[in-house]
């Protein structure tokens, strides 16, 4: 088949996936597109290089120097979004009051510019990945936030996964990358190197298995039965393109993903409220002393296909460990691969713009004081994704499975900030307050909406119930 007449049946296959998507809401807003382009952009590349033809080369000078073009797509992203929220009478003050350890994080990290060799690239980077919660809270705060989601990752996984074959196959100039050092073939699809394909392939997997998961108990429907169809078709390509890119981590955290999600949503551990506020920590602190504690790296490298330093990554954590930072303050938000300390990590190990270690990156940029505030924050976020009730109980399982999965991966990849799993987990684990039209249905005979608290509630299916305060006028 010609490249050509490739690219004509992709692009009948996505509209055919797009108007006849069997699990089509015909009430779906069109503001989920804001953060359908932004995700699309941070999954795959930014705007400058698909305009560029799709030049992986280009983006050493983008991130370091912005790009007007970049610039003003996310600027027009960002005061999209905003005008959503403020449509949807968002309670702004409601909402940093209950994700206060996030808040107390982003403010830290902006005023970390103000230590910054580079401060005003540092407040750029800050604005620009504060997009990411804006794009997550325009979903969560749709009437229905469950559907919402599901159709925001639906279009992503129609977009990015046909279209990354696709451009493996039939346009290898943009979709293969070549090593510079070694001519290694590189399989790179729609995103912007072998690693970011792999995280696509990873995130876009965990949702489409919750999906079909979810949707199972419907499955003998005709609209249930494709539905299903469609997300395995979908999962065996993404299965296809996980192979071709040979990304170990994405790999392993997906089976971690696939167990976990399974787990979740057995009827055993429904049944036990507990025990199941317990799996995800248990797996996410066994596999660190299994690697680390008890010295399994070696065997666990080999059983991935990968060598005891993991591709130099231990060398490359040593070495940046003994780099001359500040340790209690960082360098300054997203400031470390900037300037002379690029070029001392380029002269040892060639170009790079990541640790490969998503803690050791925030104590770079942020330091001690950073890594302890964005642990609180985590801590807090995996009782959000708990306590998950109303019309966010779907995404339960999925923000549990993706909180485990995002702190397994940043072991070896830095995935906190600019990163599809990282907005996915947001989803799955930002608490918002009632809305409007929520709060109605809340409200009964003049009762007042004063505030949240966090309660356990022990009933099969249900656990640490997020529930209004209600106070009878």
């Amino acid at each position: 088949m010609s490249p050509s007449l490739a690219l004509f049946v992709w692009l009948i296959f996505l509209l055919g996936l797009l108007l006849f998507d069997p699990a089509k809401e015909p009430a779906t807003s069109w503001a989920l597109w804001v953060p359908v382009t932004w995700m699309f952009i941070v999954a795959s590349r930014l705007p400058s290089q698909w305009l560029g033809g799709g030049r992986t080369d280009l983006v050493n000078q983008a991130l370091e120097e912005g790009n007007s073009t970049d610039r003003s797509i996310f600027i027009i992203l960002i005061t999209l979004s905003i005008a959503i929220l403020w449509s949807r009478s968002f309670q702004w003050r409601s909402f940093l009051t209950l994700n206060a350890a996030l808040t107390v994080f982003l403010l830290f990290a902006a005023v970390s510019a103000c230590w910054s060799d580079f401060p005003f690239i540092s407040s750029k980077r800050w604005f620009r990945d504060i997009g990411n919660y804006l794009a997550a809270l325009v979903v969560l705060t749709h009437p229905d936030p469950s559907e919402a989601l599901r159709t925001v990752l639906r279009r992503l996984c129609y977009l990015l996964i046909p279209l990354s074959i696709l451009l493996i196959k039939y346009f290898r100039a943009i979709g293969l990358f070549y090593n510079s050092w070694t001519g290694e073939e590189l399989c790179i699809g729609a995103a912007s190197s072998k690693n970011s394909l792999g995280a696509l392939c990873l995130g876009t997997s965990i949702f489409l298995l919750w999906d079909i998961l979810t949707t199972w108990p419907r499955r003998h429907t005709s609209t249930g039965r494709r539905r299903v169809l469609v997300n395995a078709t979908l999962f065996a390509m993404n299965l296809w393109l996980l192979h071709r890119a040979h990304s170990a981590t994405s790999g392993t955290c997906l089976l971690l993903g696939i167990v976990i999600l399974v787990a979740v949503n057995s009827s055993a551990l429904r049944r036990r409220p507990r025990l199941l506020a317990l799996l995800a920590p248990t797996c996410v602190l066994l596999c660190p002393i299994l690697f680390f504690g008890l010295n399994f790296r070696a065997e666990i490298a080999g059983a991935v296909g990968r060598d005891p330093t993991l591709t130099e990554r231990t060398q490359i954590w040593d070495f940046l460990t003994n780099m001359k930072t500040d340790p209690i303050l960082g360098t300054g938000y997203d400031s470390f691969w900037l300037g002379s300390r690029l070029q001392t990590v380029a002269n040892q190990f060639g170009y790079l713009n990541e640790a490969h270690d998503g803690y050791l990156e925030i104590y770079l940029n942020l330091g001690i004081v950073g890594l302890v505030l964005f642990a609180a924050f985590l801590i807090v976020s995996y009782r959000s994704a708990l306590g998950r009730s109303g019309q966010l109980a779907p995404l339960r399982s999925l923000g549990i499975t993706l909180w485990s999965v995002l702190l397994i991966y940043n072991v070896t990849e830095a995935a906190f900030s600019w990163s599809l799993i990282w907005i996915m987990f947001l989803l799955g684990s930002l608490a918002v307050p009632l809305q409007a039209p929520e709060l109605e249905n809340t409200l009964d005979n003049g009762a007042l909406y004063v505030d949240w608290v966090q309660t356990t509630e022990e009933q099969p299916g249900s656990f640490l119930l997020a529930e209004p305060i209600l106070t009878n006028l």
